[in-house]
C-alpha cells in the first residue's frame, strides 16, 4: 500500500503539468491581456507598456509558462494583478471557506444517501422508494445555479429565514440537494444487487436477523461503487462551489476564481487552478485508499 500511495503521488506531477499547461496557454489564447481592462482613459500606452512588461506579459507565452513553471514549483505562484497580495496568501485566506462548504456538504451527502438507498432497496416498490426515486429524478435534472436561485428567493426574500449572502445554510443546502440524489440512486441500485446474491440468501436461510443481513452482510460490500463514486464526485463538487460560493457571496476560492476570470487575474487563476486539480486528485487517491477498507479483499499490487 504504502508503495501504491507513493507511485500515486509521483504520478501527480506531470499530471499537474498537464494541467497547467492547458491552463496556461487556454487563458493566454483569450483576446487582450489583463492591461486591456483599465477603465482610465487617461492612462498613457508607455504606462501601459510599462505595467506589462513590469507583470512579464510581454514576454513570449512559452517563456512566461515556463517563468511560472520555475517559480511554483517554489510555491509561488506570483502576485495578484488586482489586490497586489500573494497569490497564495489571497487563496489560503479563502480556502477554509471553500473547505468549510465541501466538508460539511459531503458529510450530509452521506449522510442521507447511504441510508436512504439501503432503505428504498429493502424496500423496493414502496411509497418511501417511489417518493425519493420521483424526487432524485427532478433533483437530477435541475441545474444548481437555478436551485440556488430558487432557494434565495424563497428562503431569503420570502421566508426571509436567512440572509441572502454569507450565510452557510443555503449553499450548503444547494450542494447536498444537487449531489444527494445520483449518489442514492447508486446506492439504491448497488444495493440491491447485493442482495439479490447467493451468499445473502444463504444468510436469511440460516435464520439470521435482518439488520444483521442488511448491514453486516449487505452493506459494506454495496459501498465499493459509492466509494467510486465520492472520488468521481469531488469535480462535481470544486465545480459547483464556484457557482455557488457567487451566487451567495459565500467568502471562499470558487468565488476569488471567478472573480479572477472576469479581471483576468492570471496568476490567480493559474493558482487556483493547480490547487483544486491537486485537491481533487488526491481525493481521488483516498477513495482508491478506501476501498481497502470497504473491502479486504481488494489489495493494491506491490511492484518489485
Amino acid at each position: 500500500m504504502k508503495k501504491y500511495i507513493i507511485r500515486r503521488l509521483i504520478q501527480l506531477i506531470p499530471l499537474l503539468i498537464g494541467i497547467s499547461l492547458i491552463t496556461f496557454f487556454v487563458m493566454h489564447m483569450a483576446p487582450g491581456d489583463p492591461t486591456s481592462l483599465f477603465a482610465d482613459p487617461n492612462i498613457k500606452p508607455e504606462e501601459l507598456a510599462r505595467i506589462r512588461t513590469n507583470w512579464g506579459l510581454d514576454k513570449p507565452v512559452i517563456v512566461q509558462y515556463f517563468m511560472w513553471v520555475k517559480n511554483a514549483a517554489k510555491m509561488d505562484f506570483g502576485y495578484s494583478y488586482i489586490s497586489g497580495k500573494p497569490v497564495v496568501d489571497e487563496i489560503l485566506e479563502r480556502l477554509p471557506a471553500t473547505l468549510l462548504l465541501m466538508s460539511v456538504s459531503f458529510f450530509l451527502i452521506l449522510l442521507i444517501s447511504i441510508p436512504v438507498g439501503v432503505i428504498s432497496a429493502v424496500r423496493k416498490g414502496s411509497l418511501f422508494d417511489n417518493l425519493f426515486t420521483v424526487l432524485s429524478f427532478v433533483f437530477m435534472s435541475i441545474p444548481s445555479f437555478w436551485l440556488a436561485l430558487i432557494f434565495m428567493m424563497v428562503f431569503s426574500l420570502k421566508l426571509e429565514w436567512f440572509p441572502p449572502f454569507g450565510n452557510l445554510v443555503l449553499p450548503c443546502a444547494v450542494m447536498v440537494t444537487s449531489g444527494l440524489a445520483g449518489i442514492t440512486r447508486y446506492q439504491r441500485a448497488s444495493m440491491l444487487e447485493v442482495l439479490g446474491q447467493e451468499y445473502i440468501k444463504v444468510a436469511r436461510a440460516k435464520g439470521l436477523p435482518e439488520y444483521i443481513v442488511i448491514f453486516k452482510h449487505a452493506l459494506r460490500n454495496s459501498l465499493i461503487p459509492i466509494v467510486t463514486l465520492l472520488g468521481l464526485s469531488l469535480p462535481d463538487l470544486f465545480g459547483g462551489a464556484f457557482i455557488i460560493e457567487t451566487i451567495f457571496a459565500w467568502p471562499g476560492m470558487g468565488r476569488l476564481g471567478v472573480s479572477a476570470v472576469f479581471s483576468r487575474n492570471y496568476p490567480v487563476i493559474m493558482g487556483i487552478t493547480t490547487l483544486t486539480a491537486l485537491l481533487i486528485v488526491l481525493g481521488n487517491l483516498l477513495a482508491d485508499i478506501g476501498y481497502a477498507f470497504v473491502d479486504p479483499r481488494i489489495r493494491y499490487a506491490e511492484k518489485k
